[in-house]
């Protein structure tokens, strides 16, 4: 799937996806990035359910991410949705997450992310805030005694 959006093209094509340049970006500017190493990264991407970039149209250049982690058929999980900087303010953002979830195999699964500073875009997509119900094991939990601190 190719989407022509302005300048930009939307692609879900894993083989096109630029892994140098989404490292350059998530391991200098992302805050959620702060432990992983590159190889966790390129695991990651190896093994998504499904990726999605945006590219310019004139030199095919990655200026945003996004990849999706899915049981295939009820579940998906979003995340290191990012544009780079000189190409935000243009919609870039909500038309990757779009073609990711609407666009794509996972239109009627339920969706769900972790964001400290995107929620007012991701809830015009959808997104709620999760009700009672959601609980959550945190990274490192059990390992070398960390269940004995909680």
């Amino acid at each position: 799937m190719i989407i022509a959006f302005d300048e930009y093209q939307i692609d879900d094509d894993a083989s096109r996806i630029d892994r140098d340049a989404a490292w350059a970006f998530l391991s200098t500017e992302a805050y959620w990035n702060a432990d992983r190493v590159r190889a966790e990264f390129d695991t990651q991407v190896a093994v998504a359910w499904r990726v999605v970039g945006a590219y310019e149209s004139r030199t095919g250049r990655m200026v945003g991410f996004a990849r999706a982690i899915s049981d295939g058929c009820r579940f998906a999980y979003l995340a290191d949705v990012f544009v780079l900087p000189e190409a935000r303010g243009r919609g870039l953002g909500v038309a990757v997450v779009t073609a990711m979830i609407d666009g794509g195999p996972g239109a009627a699964f339920r969706w769900s992310l972790h964001t400290a500073d995107a929620h007012g875009l991701y809830e015009r997509l959808g997104f709620s805030k999760p009700d009672h119900m959601y609980l959550e094991r945190p990274r490192g939990y059990g390992v070398d005694g960390a269940a004995n601190a909680h």
